[in-house]
């Protein structure tokens, strides 16, 4: 167990505004900071850090806690990896009693297994086994240096041959099994993942080998590129290839291309801030990477039509994120890597300092998706055009596209903005609707966690739960009121799952004599119980509670008790029935 004691150092040390603003851009407002949530993708602030009682908490998805929750988070680490990472931030030592739960152990293994596989993949290159692999990328341009600067490697044609190698390193198949470089055949045996392909090692920005891309020999059967499957080290659409060079970079913002291969071309050329999406399309999440990094990125996505599909979603997602994004006009070759070959480094900077914005990038294309010579296609043409328009946030800029476009089109500018107008208020009326439905998810009844679902439960009993959520804040800023509230309710007598977990660390706890400050907490506490006690303890920010405040929530509480249901009154008999009554009317007459 990792003391308090230590735990409140290590908080002092990492003031959590300062360890939030390194992955946010905060803006204060009086005494919070507030920002877009890393978690989640949203275009108004919802998320806010809490400088007075080291907390944060976000109205829009529930995510919420301590430095510690935040850094799980965002670093998808485990609890006890999350107090090293702040430890080493702050200069302090882990003591040596803080012990590793089997989760952080097993990835620890992985990280291992992972390195050690990705050198042997690396010699495998180097012999005659590799030769095919070899030939292949120094057929595709790449020196050696390159190869050995991205630790590109080769898996032999065989069936087992890593499995073989790393059980003699001591790797256990279970821990194979959990790097996903094995897989587990129908008669019980393990076979390798990647066999036949040239290896590009996917690395963290923390240095570590996390997962492994495989491009196939010749025609093989199978994919023509592999990529690891999730694992606890590795989640694909929440990390980037090469972000571990291009962070360090010193051109301007990112390249985001779209395979390993463009990106290793394009660092060779000098142009180290390239990155790439690991097998799928861009996500939300890989987004919001993006903008913890850079407000910047060039997109530089293939020439043909899947290509181009996949800009369109990653200007909308890039936009979504606060960044702004440039679009590469790739002619005369299908991608970066082939534009290099064919015209030389010097030509691909100039197409970078030459990219056009994201709205000249859609406008352009919705011009080759009309015929601007009939009436019909203006029309259909200006259609999407303002819809376009509407997504613009500066009203700067969309008066410059919209006289723009009307002089060329020989159409009147006061026409398209009385059509965006229209267009606009519709929107409004969409957004209103939507906000409302939101709102009604995420009023009293929703669980405060990021789950982003209704507890089904809470809603049913929302008055008791409302109750039981009063009485824990209580207590978290009153824990001399302990003794009383104990003595008068039981865990068992909260009527929510939800309220009754956490009541229960809050009781053991005051019972051991130790302290329950929010930063104490996360130890004890999942991420999603973290953001309920966040929201607990803020909603009552700058609120006194006496003694009687939770007697009068545990009346309520414990009054339910006495509820009955439909089912239960029918079944009474006739006299349970009358003095059922009669309590109800004795309480009607008292006041309760």
């Amino acid at each position: 167990m990792i003391s308090d004691l230590f735990l409140q150092e290590l908080k002092l040390n990492n003031d959590i505004e300062q360890v939030v603003s390194s992955y946010v851009q905060l803006r204060r407002r009086g005494r919070v900071a507030t920002g877009l949530c890393p978690f989640h993708s949203e275009k108004s602030p919802s998320f806010t850090v809490y400088p007075d009682n080291q907390s944060f908490y976000c109205f829009g998805c529930g995510a919420g806690g301590d430095v510690i929750t935040f850094i799980r988070r965002i670093e998808n680490l485990e609890y006890v990896e999350a107090v090293k990472f702040l430890a080493e931030r702050a200069g302090m030592e882990l003591p040596q009693d803080a012990q590793e739960d089997g989760a952080s152990r097993m990835k620890m293994r992985v990280f291992e297994l992972n390195r050690t596989l990705a050198r042997f993949y690396h010699e495998c290159l180097k012999q005659p086994q590799g030769r095919g692999g070899l030939e292949y990328l120094h057929g595709r341009g790449l020196t050696n240096r390159t190869i050995t600067r991205f630790g590109l490697g080769f898996a032999p044609d065989s069936w087992d041959t890593a499995y073989r190698f790393l059980k003699g390193k001591g790797f256990s198949e279970e821990e194979m099994l959990a790097a996903a470089v094995v897989a587990r055949g129908r008669r019980g045996g393990c076979y390798d993942q990647f066999r036949n392909r040239v290896i590009f090692p996917i690395i963290d920005l923390r240095g570590n080998v996390i997962g492994f891309g495989g491009r196939v020999m010749g025609d093989a059967k199978g994919p023509k590129y592999l990529n690891s499957a999730d694992t606890p080290v590795f989640k694909k659409s929440r990390n980037l290839f090469a972000l571990n060079f291009a962070k360090a970079s010193k051109q301007k913002g990112l390249l985001l291309c779209e395979g390993y291969m463009d990106v290793i071309a394009v660092h060779q050329a000098g142009f180290d801030h390239a990155v790439a999406t690991l097998g799928t399309a861009l996500t939300s999440e890989q987004a919001r990477l993006i903008a913890q990094y850079t407000d910047t990125v060039a997109l530089a996505y293939d020439s043909d039509g899947p290509g181009q599909a996949a800009t369109r979603r990653a200007i909308g997602l890039l936009s979504q994120a606060g960044v702004k994004v440039r679009v590469l006009t790739i002619t005369g070759a299908k991608d970066p890597d082939e534009f290099i070959k064919k015209f030389g480094a010097e030509r691909f900077g100039l197409l970078i300092d030459g990219a056009a914005n994201a709205t000249e990038f859609e406008i352009a294309k919705l011009r080759q998706k009309y015929d601007l010579d009939t009436a019909d296609g203006k029309v259909a043409f200006l259609r999407e055009f303002v819809q376009l328009m509407c997504g613009v946030p500066n009203a700067v800029e969309q008066d410059v596209y919209i006289a723009k476009t009307a002089a060329e089109l020989q159409v009147d500018k006061a026409a398209v903005q009385a059509q965006m107008a229209y267009e606009q208020k519709k929107q409004a009326r969409k957004q209103k609707q939507r906000d409302a439905r939101e709102l009604k998810v995420y009023s009293e009844v929703k669980p405060a966690n990021s789950s982003g679902g209704v507890d089904v439960q809470r809603s049913r009993n929302i008055k008791y739960a409302l109750a039981e959520d009063k009485l824990l804040g209580i207590l978290l800023k009153n824990p001399d009121y302990y003794p009383h509230i104990a003595s008068r309710i039981r865990l068992e007598d909260f009527v929510t799952d939800r309220n009754r977990e956490i009541a229960r660390v809050l009781f053991e706890r005051l019972e051991a004599g130790q302290a329950i400050e929010l930063g104490l907490l996360s130890g004890a506490l999942s991420m999603e119980q973290m953001g309920v006690v966040s929201e607990l303890l803020n909603s009552i920010s700058g609120m006194m509670f006496g003694m009687e405040d939770a007697d009068a929530y545990i009346d309520v509480i414990l009054s339910y008790k006495e509820k009955k249901s439909q089912d239960e009154v029918a079944a009474m008999t006739d006299d349970d029935l009358k003095a059922y009554i009669a309590s109800l009317a004795s309480k009607k007459l008292g006041g309760q």
